[in-house]
């Protein structure tokens, strides 16, 4: 691959007048509308010389000619973005965790958190002695089999397991791929450990990359203030919140999802964890139906937990996606008892913080229904995002208790 050694031989990509500004301030993502024009040939996934509009050079970056993020920035600065670059990236990312984790969540956490990492697109997570990672860039894509290579080196992990069918990969020109890329096939179930439950996670055909480890630090909260409570726990997925909740002294727990799947997976968690079966309910249902359906029956809970998946993926979704989550959360708080607690989260970029808020006390407030606000919530510390790039922090949640 071409390296910023020999610039002069890069293509440039100029930009627009006065749109040097968030690169210089440190944004990875180069839109096409902020480019002016590129000099050479350069194809999907090539590095690029980004420069201003008088010339001056900016970055290297990885080029994505049918994205409308058309460049990724790789560096700032005067490196050669090669094999040794990479590699780097990777072992500064994995040191990053171990100076932060304790030994029990080294081994189930994030390991590289794309853009925020200095590897934009880009994302690998460990399940024991397992790595799942996943390319969702054409810059990522160019160098992925240098990076598999650089996650064995960095962890000792034998194993590598490719999840890389995220829809944004369309969106880059990319096909989906999936598959074992190093080492043997991975089990069945990979077993973590997580605040010292156990939990089993299928890496193959699982959400994601088989478990939401950005929840990590959110399932210790809602554990911490489960003992005692009637537990609602929406779009449950397999299971991890009610787990928690449960094994901390729940009264009950009430698990939603519509895949059967993953609510087989959620049965199989509370068994590893020797949890009292007559405290749960496992109900493979369309959410908004159900919810729905409990308040006609009158039923009501001292917890709940609303974790949906995506619903906007870009601002451009925002407005469709804000009338399904002031639904959920509307029906949600019609069901919580007065002095119970709301754990509510969108994972969906396009939806701002101050946006979910907004949404959120507008549901309160057609419900009838009087909250406080009692803490923001967000990503473990694992999923980092980098200040300049506020698009790196993707998952936030408010915690309220109905007055």
């Amino acid at each position: 691959m071409p390296t910023i050694a020999a610039a002069g031989r890069l293509p440039r990509l100029l930009l627009r007048e006065g749109r040097e500004r968030s690169v210089l301030k440190g944004h990875p993502w180069i839109f096409s509308g902020a480019v002016l024009r590129v000099e050479g040939e350069a194809g999907s996934g090539d590095l690029v010389e980004v420069c201003a509009a008088d010339g001056t050079r900016l970055a290297v970056a990885g080029y994505s000619p049918k994205s409308q993020i058309r460049a990724r920035v790789w560096t700032r600065e005067a490196l050669d973005v090669d094999a040794a670059f990479l590699a780097s990236q990777v072992r500064a990312s994995a040191a990053r965790r171990a100076a932060l984790l304790e030994a029990e969540a080294l081994r189930a956490c994030r390991l590289v958190h794309g853009e925020s990492d200095g590897i934009p697109g880009f994302v690998a997570d460990r399940y024991g002695d397992v790595i799942v990672a996943q390319v969702s860039s054409a810059a990522a894509e160019r160098v992925r089999e240098t990076l598999f290579t650089a996650l064995v080196e960095a962890t000792g992990c034998a194993c590598v397991y490719e999840r890389s069918e995220a829809e944004v990969r369309a969106l880059e020109g990319l096909p989906a791929r999936a598959g074992l890329v190093r080492g043997e096939s991975p089990p069945d179930r990979a077993l973590i450990r997580e605040h010292g439950r156990s939990y089993a996670v299928d890496v193959v055909a699982g959400q994601k990359t088989g478990f939401y480890l950005d929840q990590r630090e959110n399932r210790a909260l809602v554990a911490r203030h489960a003992e005692g409570r009637d537990v609602l726990n929406c779009f449950c997925y397999t299971g991890a919140f009610s787990v928690a909740a449960l094994a901390a002294g729940a009264r009950s727990a009430c698990s939603i999802d519509s895949a059967g799947s993953a609510l087989e997976l959620a049965r199989e968690n509370a068994a590893l964890n020797a949890l009292d079966p007559t405290r749960m309910q496992w109900l493979e249902a369309d959410v908004f139906t159900a919810l729905r359906a409990f308040r006609a029956e009158g039923r009501d809970f001292d917890l709940v937990v609303l974790d949906p998946p995506k619903l906007a993926p870009s601002a451009a979704h925002a407005e469709r996606a804000a009338r399904a989550y002031k639904d959920v959360n509307l029906l949600a708080l019609t069901l919580l008892r007065r002095g119970g607690l709301l754990f509510t989260f969108s994972c969906s970029g396009g939806v701002s913080s101050e946006l979910f808020q907004k949404i959120v006390a507008g549901a309160a407030s057609d419900a009838g229904v009087d909250a406080q606000l009692l803490g923001r919530l967000q990503a473990a510390p694992d999923h980092p995002a980098l200040l300049s790039f506020p698009e790196g922090e993707y998952l936030k949640g408010l915690m309220l208790r109905r007055i």
